[in-house]
Formats: structure tokens, sequence, C-alpha cells
């Protein structure tokens, strides 16, 4: 039995799930999100909990089994609590600023770099004095936020020389060694 597919997933107050065929919906306070399941796994609301079952035990029926409980349990959390990812920019002169749903950094190009976030996520730059700016991006939708997040990080990945571009709070780069000075 798959560890993770077996395990239920309560469902908390103020949420609601509901299935038709293989669409399962979950509305929260926050948003509505739905998820296409395969028909060969079979989802059923119980008691305040979304359990997830399986008839046979192939290795593709396993798979299935926890990566749709992982997605549901995702959305069950989205819509009550919501998911905030920060990324924070590495280098001189770095900045960013959020105009409605544009993001506009500048990154050390010859031009600002503009990105427009989709609606179901909130952004906010902040930028202090002596420190790298930080931009928090928030969403009800983890799958969504996770590639915008990536995305944001494509336009300037680190460096592994001096760590400049942007990368996410609390992550650790792998940094080389530069040129050693020949005696």
């Amino acid at each position: 039995m798959s560890r993770i597919g077996k395990l239920p997933i309560d469902i908390p107050q103020g949420v609601t799930v509901d299935i038709k065929d293989t669409v399962v919906t979950v509305k929260g306070k926050l948003g509505e999100l739905q998820q296409e399941v395969n028909p060969l796994i079979k989802v059923k609301v119980e008691e305040n909990q979304v359990i997830l079952s399986r008839e046979n035990e192939t290795k593709q029926e396993k798979a299935m089994h926890g990566l749709y409980r992982a997605l549901i349990y995702n959305m069950v959390e989205g819509v009550s609590q919501g998911f905030t990812t920060k990324q924070e920019l590495v280098g001189v002169g770095f900045r960013a600023e959020v105009k409605g749903q544009m993001l506009e950094m500048s990154l050390g190009f010859s031009h600002d770099v503009i990105f427009q976030l989709p609606n179901e996520i909130k952004a906010e730059a902040k930028a202090e004095k002596r420190s790298n700016p930080i931009v928090t991006l928030t969403s009800h939708d983890k799958q969504l936020l996770g590639q915008v997040a990536a995305k944001i990080r494509s336009i300037r990945p680190p460096e592994p020389y001096k760590g400049k571009g942007i990368k996410f709070v609390g992550e650790q780069l792998r940094r080389k060694a530069g040129k050693s000075a020949s005696v």
C-alpha cells in the first residue's frame, strides 16, 4: 500500500470538497481549485476526510495513488491557508518593485525586466537599507506559485563565483573558488 496515498486528508472548517465524475473541486476562503483525477483512483469524502483508494497493485496505480493524494492535500491547504515563496535579489544595484500585477526588476541588464504575474498570485517587494531586496509571492495554488517562482529565478539564476542573481531565501548555493594566483 502507498504510504502517502493511504493517509486520509482532513478537511478544515470552511473548506468544501466536491467530486463529480473524475474532477475534484476544492473551495475555501482563499479561492477555488480543480483537479482531474485518473479514473483508476477512486476519491470519496467521508466524515470531513478525503480518502483515496485504488483497485490494483500495478506500479503505475501505486504512483498515481500517492500523486493524487499529494495534489488534493495541496489544494485543501492552499484554499484554507495559502502558500508563500520568498526570493532574494543578490547583487549591487538589484531592485524590485511591484506595480499591480507587474513585477519590475533591475538585475544588472541594460534594461529593466518586467514580469507579468498571473491574477492568482499576489506579490510584494521589500527593500531595506544594507540588505538585498526580497520578493514575496503568495497564492492558493502551489503548482502555479512554484512555476512562477522558477520562471522569475530563471531570469537571472545565481552564478557560482560571487552568488549574484535571484535565489530563494534560505537556499544554499554551491560556490566555486576563483582563479588562484600564480607564484
